[in-house]
């Protein structure tokens, strides 16, 4: 990336002081690293990302903080790894009436970035996705958002002409539990008839907001967090047709899928146009976590898939954008994580952080606008909890250790070897231990988990003596 002139750079940050800006974040759920057009895609169209992309700063090097999506959108909010504050599993189905699961979601005690936002000023909404929790205490009117429109659990069907009807069928059976997936969506905690392809009805919402918003005379914080292409995967008919050669049935409704939430993106960049909001937004565009390979996605070049601690599992497509502000036609290639997105909205905002409020993430900000590394010398972390063992993933600077499996530890150099194919264990012993210490050291703050994604996933954690750390951090 092109380092700015230090005149350059104190004129964007004191212009950035002058003004708070509204921050969009645009979340994608399972979506591949290379399933963007931005990213590499060559057969899914995506021209409003592309665009935005463009017209701002790509991050080529960009992390979440857990391998799949609860756990990932917990540390978004909270600015802490799950595993320090027990929110390393997804909340599980509410369907599968574990009703002591139900009743939980990510602690009280933590106070989300939308509710610092809101403290600061800010109108804030989410729309889409929640899977934080699903009672009140924990639901998003609860925890900082002014607008909710969306979903509690963990996914949903896209049809209404299907999951509607299901769920009538359901209620009038007696049923007490109902797959998630299938319940109607809510509005601000009361139900409502969604009538419209559910991508299209999450960005339908998204541009209400931003008119709603604009007449407020106030910033606005919005969470846009698309259930797409998660599966199951359905794409509408005339999605469909934008793909004709690809032949693979489940890529080509993926590919459908992605260029749905492509078309969402378009109408919301419509609504900010027409309000006078664009020029003072930054949007911020990513994945929760990497993609299913089995359900369609391309993480292409990297190694792995959702739920691993290979880059494909947890490194992700990401971009900002803010005209006059992010940089254009650039792009970053040190490693940044979604825990930074806490304290650097929350520094271009000019917010108070809480008292005590512990953050794992940094402001990229200044070095951002420098083409700095951010956290020179500091370490990213990834780590998955299997049955019997746990996968580990940590890069500083340009070097990744990974332990999948329960393999031996593997390291490897990324700047020149983004596949994670040859391991350099053997050459840098001192390295790899080095870095294994670091990691072991800031797994000593892990606690138990409040919850699992099953009951039988929290025996097995009994049974075999989990998180069993000792057997981890060894090094064969």
């Amino acid at each position: 990336m092109k380092i700015l002139s230090p005149f350059l750079l104190a004129a964007l940050v004191s212009t950035v002081l002058a003004e708070k800006p509204n921050v969009v974040v645009i979340l994608c759920d399972d979506l591949g690293y290379a399933d963007v057009g931005f990213n590499g895609a060559r057969d899914i169209r995506t021209p409003e990302l592309d665009r935005l992309a463009k017209g701002g700063t790509i991050f080529t090097s960009a992390y979440v903080a857990h391998p799949f999506c609860g756990p990932s959108r917990t540390a978004l909010m909270t600015g802490r790894y799950p595993h320090v504050i027990g929110a390393p599993f997804n909340l599980p189905n509410s369907g599968d009436g574990i009703e002591r699961y139900n009743n939980l979601g990510v602690g009280v005690h933590e106070t989300f970035i939308s509710e610092v936002l809101r403290k600061a000023g800010y109108f804030t909404g989410a729309i889409g996705k929640w899977h934080l929790g699903i009672t009140a205490p924990y639901q998003p009117n609860s925890r900082g958002f002014d607008d909710f429109y969306g979903f509690l659990g963990g996914g949903h069907d896209y049809l209404p002409a299907k999951f509607g009807p299901a769920y009538d069928r359901q209620v009038k059976a007696g049923t007490k539990y109902i797959n998630e997936y299938l319940l109607p969506l809510e509005h601000n905690g009361k139900p409502v008839t969604e009538t419209e392809y559910l991508t299209d009805g999450l960005s339908r919402e998204a541009v209400r907001f931003v008119h709603e918003a604009a007449a407020k005379k106030t910033p606005f914080f919005l969470y846009l967090a698309y259930n797409a292409p998660h599966t199951p995967l359905q794409a509408k008919p005339q999605d469909l047709a934008q793909f004709p050669d690809i032949k693979d049935r489940k890529r080509q409704t993926y590919a459908a899928m992605v260029y749905g939430v492509d078309r969402g993106v378009g109408e919301l960049v419509k609504a900010l146009k027409a309000t006078g909001a664009y020029d003072n937004t930054l949007i911020v565009f990513l994945s929760d976590n990497g993609g299913r390979t089995d359900e369609g996605a391309d993480n292409t070049p990297l190694r792995g898939v959702k739920g691993d601690t290979w880059e494909g599992g947890y490194r992700v497509p990401m971009f900002f954008h803010w005209p006059k502000h992010v940089p254009a036609g650039q792009s970053f290639d040190h490693p940044v994580t979604a825990l930074d997105f806490y304290p650097t909205f929350a520094g271009l905002a000019g917010a108070t952080l809480p008292v005590g409020k512990k953050l794992d993430g940094v402001d990229i900000w200044k070095d951002f606008l420098a083409g700095r590394n951010p956290r020179s010398h500091g370490m990213i972390f990834a780590l998955r909890y299997r049955g019997k063992f746990s996968e580990v993933g940590a890069r500083l600077d340009q070097w990744k250790i990974t332990r999948v499996a329960n393999g031996p530890w593997k390291l490897f150099n990324l700047t020149d070897d983004i596949g994670e194919r040859h391991d350099l264990s053997g050459q840098f012993p001192q390295r790899l231990r080095d870095m294994v210490g670091a990691a072991e050291r800031w797994s000593r703050d892990h606690v138990r988990p409040q919850w699992f994604d099953s009951e039988e996933a929290e025996a097995r954690w009994d049974e075999n003596k989990m998180p069993n750390y000792g057997a981890t951090f060894k090094i064969n």
